[in-house]
């Protein structure tokens, strides 16, 4: 008899799922492996299960379609994150069902592709007794034991079409323009797009920002004669001595949603500097659409090296992605013990600093030697 691998999308959905998901049937297919798709995420293996069986020829295409071809959850009866910091454990009678389903359906392991949330409910499951490999996928980039996740890439690569947009009616108008991307609790998106796409403020959740300072970059730069400003804020930025804006919504998990930043700081730039002043809330955008050709081989070398360490019976750990460029493995506790959030102390920072960037606080870069 084959043996049978489970595959399962969890949380948000990004550009990369289905390529991960191709990868991981074509490389078990070759070495006759059976793959079998969870759908709808964790709660696919719950009583009636929902399950479909994945063949090479229903591959086709998948390399660069977006979303995931299983369906995916971030709430239901599986949620372990409910905000930054705060773990919930799911409940034991619905591990005790799902590890039930699980082996009725003669699986010998289970590849979870997902972000911190999804990795952390497979932590769950593997203590549990589920044999268990992880992929690393958020377009936030927070996932500490990994240099890169799979939608990073293509988030910031929508991020920096929406800016190189902005740039020209902002110029045409003389207005600031305001543009805010998402990161959850972290500034990666707004960071890359903002250096890539020439924005001139750039707002991120670890460096607390401040109306003084952008105004005074503002101003700088109307003295230079350049009357317009792009701004880019993080969904998470926060103002000094407050915290993050929220909608009013509050997710199924009980987790927050952080948004709404970008219209804030929009109307005390115009009230500060009387310049007309429009803010883009970037949104879903970035979640949607084809993945960039590196989060296509990225996504690829996940996938196979999930497979691979399947074979290993490497179970607890997800693939990452080395300082060194290549793939290994790391336990799953390495990688949702701590969020990977922007240094910024480090050179992405100071890169930005050096070019006259705000970050929307007092700082200015005394040298060049963090670059």
């Amino acid at each position: 008899m084959r043996k049978k691998i489970g595959i399962v999308t969890g949380g948000g959905d990004c550009p990369g799922l289905n390529a991960v998901i191709r990868a991981i049937v074509k490389a078990g297919s070759l070495y006759g492996w059976e793959c079998l798709g969870i759908h709808g995420g964790f709660d696919g293996l719950l009583t009636p299960v929902q399950t479909v069986p994945l063949a090479v020829k229903d591959m086709d295409g998948l390399l660069i379609r977006g979303g995931t071809i299983l369906g995916s959850a971030n709430s239901g009866q599986f949620s372990a994150k409910t905000g930054l910091g705060e773990l919930r454990q799911v409940p034991q009678k619905i591990l005790n069902q799902a590890k039930t389903n699980f082996n009725a359906l003669g699986l010998y392991a289970l590849a979870v592709i997902g972000g911190d949330g999804t990795l952390t409910i497979a932590q769950q499951m593997f203590e549990m007794g589920f044999p268990v490999v992880g992929v690393p996928k958020t377009i936030d980039n927070d996932l500490d034991a990994t240099q890169m996740t799979f939608g990073f890439d293509t988030a910031v690569a929508c991020a920096v079409d929406a800016l190189d947009r902005l740039h020209s009616t902002a110029q045409s108008h003389n207005r600031v323009m305001v543009l805010e991307v998402m990161g959850r609790y972290a500034g990666w998106i707004a960071a890359y797009a903002g250096l890539a796409g020439g924005a001139d403020v750039i707002l991120i959740p670890e460096i607390e920002f401040n109306y003084d300072a952008i105004q005074k970059k503002i101003k700088a730069r109307e003295a230079e004669g350049k009357h317009f400003t792009i701004v880019i804020v993080a969904e998470g930025a926060t103002l000094e001595g407050h915290g993050f804006v929220t909608t009013n919504k509050t997710g199924k998990n009980g987790e927050v949603r952080l948004g709404g930043i970008g219209h804030m700081v929009e109307m005390e730039i115009e009230n500060r500097t009387k310049k007309e002043t429009r803010c883009v809330v970037l949104g879903h955008l970035q979640r949607g659409g084809q993945p960039t050709q590196w989060d296509r081989q990225l996504c690829t070398r996940f996938g196979v090296h999930a497979f691979q360490m399947i074979t290993k019976a490497q179970f607890g750990c997800m693939v990452a992605l080395k300082k060194n460029g290549m793939m290994g493995p790391v336990t799953l506790m390495e990688a949702i013990n701590k969020t990977r959030r922007v240094d910024p102390e480090g050179e992405l920072v100071m890169t930005a600093r050096a070019l006259g960037i705000s970050f929307g606080d007092e700082t200015v870069p005394k040298s060049l030697t963090n670059i």
